[in-house]
This record gives C-alpha cells, structure tokens and sequence, in this order.
C-alpha cells in the first residue's frame, strides 16, 4: 500500500481536482492507495469537501486539526494515520502533479530511503525563488544533506521513517536532513511544477526569516542533539576564558599603576572599555555554560510524547478502504510487479 498524506489550508477549489487526479494515476498503475486530507485548521469549506471525497471513495480520508497548527503537525497528523509502507507528501494547491509518483517510486527502488522532488523549472515570482536557492546552498553547506530543492512539500519517504523522526514547529522542509542524521538514505528527482489555478501562496517574507531560525536548529539537533554542551559549552569557555583574561590584564596593570604609587592614578578610557568588555563576556560565557548543562539534563530525562496537534474530528471510516476488496486477483498482480518486495 501507498499513503498520500496532503497538508490542507484553505484550497477547497483545487480538492476535487486533486482527488480525480490521484485516482487516475492509481487506476493506471495499480496502485493500492490510501489518501490522507489533513485539514489544518481551514476557514473555507475545505473539510466539508473532503467529507464529500471520503464518503464518495473508501480510499480516502480527512483528519480536521482545532486550529492552523501549522504543515509539521498536519504532516505528523497524517504520518500517525498512514498504513503504507511508502509514504508521499504533496501541496493540496494542484502545482506538485501526481503524475511523477511512478517516477518517485522508480528512484525508491535504487535502494533510498527518501526521495526528495527537486522544482527545476520553478512557476513561482522572483522574490521567492532566489532566496530559495540562497536557503537551499545553506542547507546543504551547513549539513552536507545537498539537495536542490528542501522546500519542495512532493517528497516520499518510508514510513518507518516516522517512527525516529519527529516534527514539530515548520521542520517538515528539513525531514530529510533529519532522516539522513540517523542514516537513512536520501536521493530526489526533477519534477513537473505546475502554475497555481486557485487561491494563494500560503507563504511570505517572514518564511525567510523562520527558515533561518530553524536551520540553526536542525543544524544544533543534527550536529549537537544528543551532546548539546558541545556547541554551548565551546561558546561559553570562549566567553568565559575572553573574560578571564580580561579581568587578569586589568588585574595586573592595576597592579602595575599601583606600584608607580602615582597619586590619582586611574583606570583610563580604553582600560574601563576592557574592564566592561570582560565583565560581559565571562557572565555570558557563565550563562551559556549554565544553558548546556540544563540541555544536557532535558535531553537526558524529558520524552517527546506530546503531539504537535489537536484532531478536532475525523471522517467515518468505510470498510472497502483497499483496491484488494474490489479487484482481488488483477490489481494485485499489477502491483507486485510494480513493487518487487526485494526492492521496497
């Protein structure tokens, strides 16, 4: 079986579309396919479409968050649900095109754990591909994960994956970074991206600045996670040792002034800029000391057990959810050939 988990925020318009597509791609190749909607807290009438295609094909199936909890929880939301031994993740917004998921599954079969889509010819402005392209060198110079394209949502992966993997805040661009830190293997391909029919991007400036902030922390929980004080402590002994040394330069110069026993000697300008300089950096080296050894115990002795999400409700479950309950003996041979077990 194959899971197609799909992230919705308001893109009622482009629903239906998306799921006749699916289904021809499916029917074409023989696919057992399970469709996960997951409605992160729309304000259109988008989870009233997906209750409309769930009822219509037992293949499919929505989970509505409380609220817009962001694409990492909808994305974890659907992982939880999935049954397919190989995952897919695509944009409600019609631009990834299923069309390209024999291709993903072909790459898969070159012994990779997650393949990532790679938008070569991109149908998006200027102002988001080139910065884009400035993000994605970072990624890869910073991790060594190189990848064309991290921001691409059409990805597949292995659903075991998810078992080591957590998401939370808007990590979901770095999961192969994530998966490739544990060992798996990562790989991606060039697909069709496609114009935006309906509604809007769901992304501004601001994606720039959030990207940067939780690079630095993937880079901290890829490089540092299980040894924090290693990045924080080496901060702090710079800072804490800098420090030092200043406050033992003004230690010894004044003892020098003293010396001369000038009367009204003084510390001069340049002395008590050093002298404020030091204070600083040894109580911020102290501080980030402080920080690492804190890290050290949270990583030692708190779990992650708590969702990222909030399920509002999900959509009724209907028995005939696989193609093997309508078309036993053809679609099943069509599959295997499709997906060697030696392969997957």
């Amino acid at each position: 079986m194959i899971t197609t988990v799909i992230p919705v925020f308001n893109e009622a318009d482009s629903l239906v579309e998306l799921h006749a597509e699916l289904d021809r791609v499916a029917g074409e190749q023989g696919y057992d396919l399970q469709i996960i909607f997951v409605d992160d807290g729309s304000t259109d009438t988008s989870w009233q479409v997906i209750q409309e295609i769930a009822a219509s094909d037992g293949r499919a199936s929505g989970i509505r968050l409380r609220k817009n909890f962001g694409k990492a929880a909808a994305l974890s939301a659907g992982f939880l649900a999935a049954r397919g031994e190989l995952v897919f993740t695509m944009d409600a917004d019609l631009q990834d095109d299923p069309a390209e998921m024999p291709n993903f599954l072909a790459k898969m079969g070159e012994d990779l754990d997650v393949v990532s889509g790679w938008k070569q010819i991109r149908h998006d402005p200027w102002h988001k591909v080139g910065p884009s392209r400035v993000f994605n060198w970072l990624v890869g110079f910073l991790t060594g994960v190189r990848l064309h394209d991290h921001n691409c949502g059409f990805k597949c992966y292995r659903r075991q994956i998810f078992d080591e993997v957590r998401l939370y805040g808007e990590l979901h661009r770095f999961v192969p970074v994530l998966a490739a830190a544990r060992g798996w293997r990562v790989g991606e391909i060039v697909v069709n991206h496609r114009e935006r029919k309906f509604g809007q991007s769901k992304y501004g400036v601001t994606r720039i600045v959030k990207g940067l902030l939780d690079l630095s922390t993937v880079y901290f929980l890829t490089g540092f996670g299980q040894r924090p004080q290693h990045l924080l402590g080496s901060f702090g002994l710079v800072g804490f040792l800098t420090g030092g040394l200043g406050l033992s330069f003004l230690t010894a110069s004044w003892v020098v002034t003293r010396l001369d026993a000038v009367p009204g000697n003084e510390l001069h300008l340049h002395e008590r800029a050093i002298f404020y300089y030091s204070i600083v950096a040894l109580l911020l080296g102290a501080q980030l000391l402080s920080i690492g050894f804190l890290a050290e115990l949270m990583t030692a002795f708190f779990g992650r057990d708590t969702l990222p999400y909030s399920i509002g409700a999900r959509t009724p479950r209907k028995p005939a959810a696989s193609r093997h309950d309508r078309e036993p003996d053809d679609h099943a041979d069509r599959a295997s050939e499709t997906f060697p077990p030696s392969e997957f």
